[in-house]
């Protein structure tokens, strides 16, 4: 799990630096194809490590909440999860 997190975090880091690039590119008034396909650059790092820090949580606090017979707790976890993917298919 922990690899997860790290590899998370490279793509946040490389995602923070395509940022500070199209703001400089927008600056520069470049072309809106060359910014767009930054962005989507950007995107896509992003749902990588959402799916990475998913996977990690599914492996890690879910599979441990759902082995206790703590009811309500596993009720909550679900609800965490189901929140997040609506979030993220939106």
């Amino acid at each position: 799990m922990k690899a997860l997190k790290e590899n998370s975090l490279v793509n946040f880091k490389k995602a923070h630096s395509h940022i500070a690039k199209i703001i400089k590119m927008i600056e520069k008034k470049e072309y809106c194809i060359d910014i767009m396909q930054q962005n989507l650059a950007v995107i896509g790092l992003l749902k990588s490590a959402h799916q990475m820090l998913m996977e990690g949580h599914l492996n890690s606090c879910f599979m441990r909440a759902m082995e206790t017979n703590n009811k309500k707790r596993k009720q909550e976890m679900i609800g965490e999860i189901l929140k997040v993917s609506k979030i993220a298919n939106k």
